[in-house]
């Protein structure tokens, strides 16, 4: 089945694992105005609610996975870059740093088939999903700097967090590339594949996670999105009140039958 919300993005899906695909190519799949910006926010949107989807693939049509923004756009004070300075603030704010705040909500546990370039904001985006997995014809930059800019879409926030300040500001500051074997090195990656096999490499992985109960993996991942930033105390409260939730659901019941089936197949005790 597939579905289109916009043209930007198209949502298939295989069973509990739905792919998200910016559908740009000829641009270079950049997130150049508000028709990209809401495409992904409203496939974030329905992605959250329903509840049959376990995990996510985000990946780009054609060459690139993000050319982030449109240059030509900035050059000309066009979209993003309209208007006076308190317009360009309201611009970003209420244009393409929705993103990073429509991924953030979203519960599914999330994989980035980077299947080529991941410029700019096309890097933070990759950031925003919980795994990556790379061709080896990518390339990530946060090149930001290059233009004279900073990350407008939290890139500043997000980098940092995948791979330790001190490699996020030395991408942050110089502006420079890394092809996929130095981002498997910096820990940007998790796994690099030939571009044939990125696809295949992306859906084994999504398979393992879906294999596992939805509602389980949703509450992980907000669990582990809310322990980046909050005290010990705080996250152990949260975890006592999702463990309740998970210890009277039908899936943690028929899971626990499953493995004590298994291991008295296998002649071990309970």
């Amino acid at each position: 089945m597939q579905t289109q919300p916009a043209d930007f993005v198209l949502i298939d899906r295989e069973g509990p694992i739905a792919i998200l695909t910016l559908n740009d190519p000829d641009a270079r799949n950049a997130l150049s105005g508000p028709a990209q910006w809401n495409a992904l926010v409203e496939a974030c949107a329905a992605l959250q609610r329903d509840a049959s989807v376990k995990v996510v693939i985000l990946t780009g049509a054609g060459s690139a996975f993000c050319a982030g923004g449109n240059v030509k756009n900035f050059r000309d004070r066009r979209g993003l870059a309209e208007g006076d300075g308190m317009q360009i603030r309201e611009n970003y704010r209420n244009g393409i740093q929705r993103i990073p705040l429509a991924f953030y909500q979203l519960d599914v546990p999330t994989i980035a088939a980077v299947n080529g370039p991941a410029i700019g904001a096309g890097c933070d985006l990759a950031c925003m999903a919980d795994i990556r997995i790379a061709s080896d014809k990518a390339v990530f930059a946060e090149s930001f700097v290059k233009l004279g800019l900073i990350p407008g879409d939290g890139g500043a926030w997000l980098l940092q967090r995948v791979v330790g300040y001190a490699r996020a500001a030395e991408m942050s500051f110089t502006g420079d590339a890394l092809d996929a074997q130095a981002a498997l090195a910096a820990g940007l990656v998790n796994q690099v594949v030939a571009p044939e096999a990125l696809m295949d490499a992306a859906l084994a992985l999504a398979r393992r996670i879906a294999a596992n109960p939805g509602q389980a993996l949703r509450m992980t991942k907000r669990l582990m999105r809310e322990s980046q930033t909050s005290r010990l105390d705080t996250v152990l409260e949260l975890s006592a009140a999702y463990q309740a939730l998970t210890h009277t659901s039908p899936e943690h019941a028929e899971a626990v039958e499953g493995f004590l089936a298994q291991r008295s197949a296998a002649g071990k005790r309970p």
